[in-house]
């Protein structure tokens, strides 16, 4: 597992994980952070993050949006200094999502790409993930983790499975048909 897992603060986060190496996670910088990131959402693997056709001005445009929300946050994940996942927060209630289900107190909503692999790596995503997820659940008033990934992705699927989410109803969003996904905190934290 873990050797140090550090909050410098409300919205930066480092974690040693053995075996695996230092992942750092920071708030999306849009000015800095547009070319990675529309590097990212435009590719063929990304197409179930809904923005394969977006400009780069466009993506400009949603994380700076993003950066301007007091219940939406969006943050850059690095694995040993190299750019590792995309992770976006929310509060449910504050989204379309939480008009699908019964939102609960403590409840955070989370969306998670990965980037393009530096090279395949057995076990990259799981210990990736495993960092993030302490990250979102280190502060104390989060108590479910509530993901929501189109249906057709069976990738993100399988691996919340394995990853211990407990599958809920199928919703329709306006982007898309998706899986509700549910993570207690005690699941993780045990």
């Amino acid at each position: 597992m873990s050797t140090d897992a550090t909050r410098a603060d409300q919205h930066h986060y480092r974690r040693d994980v053995t075996g695996f190496g230092v992942v750092t996670i920071r708030p999306v910088r849009p000015d800095e952070d547009v070319d990675l990131l529309h590097g990212w959402v435009t590719e063929e693997r990304a197409r179930f993050w809904g923005m394969r056709e977006a400009s780069r001005d466009r993506v400009h445009e949603i994380y700076a949006y993003l950066d301007s929300l007091a219940t939406h946050h969006a943050y850059l994940v690095h694995r040993d200094g190299v750019p590792a996942a995309l992770v976006q927060t929310y509060q449910p209630e504050a989204d379309p999502v939480g008009e699908c289900y019964d939102v609960r107190p403590g409840d955070v909503g989370m969306h998670l790409l990965i980037g393009p692999p530096v090279t395949v790596e057995r076990g990259f995503t799981g210990a990736l993930l495993g960092a993030i997820l302490d990250f979102v659940l280190a502060d104390p008033a989060r108590l479910r983790i509530v993901m929501e990934p189109d249906a057709r992705n069976d990738k993100i699927l399988d691996r919340l499975l394995r990853t211990g989410f407990q599958p809920g109803p199928l919703i329709d969003l306006p982007e898309k048909r998706a899986r509700l996904f549910f993570l207690d905190r005690a699941a993780v934290t045990g």
